[in-house]
């Protein structure tokens, strides 16, 4: 059995390429009392892929802090407080890249993220899934993605400490983006 070779960004046409978000998701995961992971996505997603006629390409996404789902109300409610994210004063988080560059078979998307009003240099590694016509409403692209980020580095949580040793809540947090774009006319 034999792999196709991977698809390379530069195979999309020129254009605007929105984000669809009833066919894509952000996901998180993070250490909860040093043994376990709790995992969460966001629902509300919108963006654009924008590639120049030059070739050049650009990202800009925006995820509604609100729209956080762990699978529990109440732990939801309390991520959305001050304690964690704060939805009432930073509804919304931001990606905006400054770069894209090839990594092997993937590519790097390197831009601006922002969440709790903190922006930091977010490194996306990509991974560009191929395009297809679609179902009757346009050509379609798919990318996966991944990143790893500090929860401390945007001030979101706290470091509680657990009499065992260690805090409630693990540093790390674990990004994971599936995103269909649609090919605008």
């Amino acid at each position: 059995m034999t792999s196709a070779p991977a698809a390379e960004p530069t195979d999309l046409t020129a254009g605007s390429w929105v984000i669809d978000a009833l066919h894509s998701s952000v996901g998180f995961s993070v250490r909860h009392l040093m043994v376990t992971t709790v995992r969460g996505r966001f629902v509300e997603i919108n963006g654009a892929i924008v590639i120049a006629e030059d070739g050049a390409q650009s990202v800009a996404a925006e995820i509604a802090i609100d729209s956080i789902d762990t699978g529990n109300e109440t732990r939801d409610e309390h991520l959305k407080s001050p304690d964690y994210f704060d939805a009432a004063q930073f509804p919304t988080a931001t990606f905006v890249s400054t770069r894209v560059r090839a990594d092997g078979n993937d590519c790097v998307v390197s831009g601006d993220f922002t969440l709790r009003g903190v922006t930091k240099l977010v490194d996306l590694k990509l991974e560009f899934n191929g395009t297809n016509p679609g179902m009757g409403h346009g050509e379609v692209a798919g990318f996966s993605a991944s990143a790893v980020l500090s929860r401390r580095d945007f001030g979101v949580g706290t470091d509680t400490p657990l009499d065992t040793g260690g805090v409630v809540l693990g540093d790390k947090v674990t990004i994971t983006l599936d995103i269909e774009a649609l090919k605008q006319p």
